[in-house]
């Protein structure tokens, strides 16, 4: 009994190691990303993205808008690793192309960037970093805070219409349901409130809340009474019914720049789309809003939105070669031999066999 008590011991202790030791390598294998991943490998991939956003924003200032939605829409259907750029192919139908998409802009902005990058330095900057680093900008030269991204995501190598709804909450999603899905992603209501202020830029089609300007109850001509009544009669003059392309303001105070304009509509009954109304409907998002619309000076504002939007930026990153740098960013690279990505042990992979040690682990102390 003594022996088999002590072989049991010895067991219990190798397993323990062995386990530790694997868990200790899904650590390693955990997707991570750093500040200035390029400063060796392409000094200059930071200042060319901010050239080349500076050209944009200061042509068509409502892109600065669209390159923020477009991230955060690539961040949380599948992670932030570009797989929004990827076009469709003959045997798949893209993320880009989901109906919940169609109103995407500012593709042709990434890929002008990325052609810029690829000159520059080939094969370095990965596409979801561009896009990361167009977001960040975008903030930056309307006015906003400067972010510090980290960078050194790779890109994916799979995108599919298929996976946008269940990841993209619905256009009218109650403060509940959105608090849920932030949650998903490890993000808090503080965080639904903070980066909801990205809407201070930008805009928005009249699809997206006609239901809220027209037939609202299903009685003829009746609107949301939840939005101001001289604000409804405004986007009326904008939006007639039925009008599915005409773009809005989603700040109506000052939709170019960065501020708390936002917080102030939304305070005032003023909020575009119905998720943006619903952030009064919680006592933690509301006295958020509420703070903000108050403020003298956008500096907590901005402090919260750089750490809300680093936190979203980390959402399902690919590393470790578990991705691929794009040449383009609308198509994966080709396969060939030295394209490929080291073989290395995924993270799931990792965990399903130290789960198989901790069992061993369990059983020896049994024993």
């Amino acid at each position: 009994i003594i022996e088999m008590a002590s072989g049991s011991a010895a067991l219990s202790v190798v397993a323990v190691a062995m386990a530790a030791a694997l868990l200790a390598l899904c650590g390693s294998t955990e997707a991570h990303t750093q500040f200035g991943a390029y400063n060796k490998t392409c000094p200059q991939a930071e200042d060319i993205v901010f050239k080349e956003m500076t050209a944009v924003v200061a042509k068509s200032p409502g892109l600065a808008g669209s390159l923020l939605r477009l991230f955060s829409v690539d961040c949380f259907v599948g992670g932030c690793e570009g797989s929004i750029l990827l076009d469709s192919t003959t045997n798949n139908t893209a993320e880009k192309d989901s109906p919940l998409n169609k109103g995407l802009r500012g593709y042709d902005v990434i890929d002008s960037i990325k052609a810029k990058l690829e000159a520059a330095c080939p094969g370095v900057v990965s596409c979801a970093d561009v896009l990361a680093l167009a977001a960040r900008d975008s903030v930056r030269i309307t006015k906003g805070p400067y972010i510090p991204v980290p960078t050194g995501r790779e890109d994916g190598n799979r995108s599919s219409a298929a996976d946008v709804t269940p990841n993209t909450p619905k256009p009218d999603a109650s403060i509940t349901g959105l608090i849920t899905f932030f949650g998903k992603f490890n993000l808090t209501a503080k965080d639904l409130a903070v980066l909801s202020g990205a809407h201070t830029i930008g805009k928005a089609h009249c699809s997206a809340f006609s239901t809220r300007l027209y037939n609202f109850t299903a009685s003829n001509n009746i609107s949301d009474p939840t939005l101001d009544a001289n604000y409804t009669a405004t986007l009326r003059g904008q939006c007639a019914a039925g009008d599915l392309a005409t773009l809005v303001d989603l700040d109506p105070n000052s939709g170019t720049t960065f501020d708390l304009g936002y917080y102030r509509g939304v305070a005032a009954s003023m909020g575009l789309l119905s998720t943006d109304g619903a952030l009064l409907l919680n006592e933690d998002t509301r006295a958020y809003v509420t703070c903000q619309a108050n403020a003298t000076a956008p500096a907590e504002f901005f402090a919260d939105f750089a750490a809300s939007f680093i936190n979203m930026s980390k959402i399902g990153v690919l590393s470790h070669h578990k991705g691929q740098i794009r040449r383009h960013c609308s198509a994966v690279n080709p396969l060939s031999a030295s394209s490929q990505a080291p073989v290395t042990m995924g993270a799931h992979a990792a965990v399903l066999l130290a789960s198989s040690f901790v069992s061993i682990v369990a059983l020896a102390l049994v024993l």
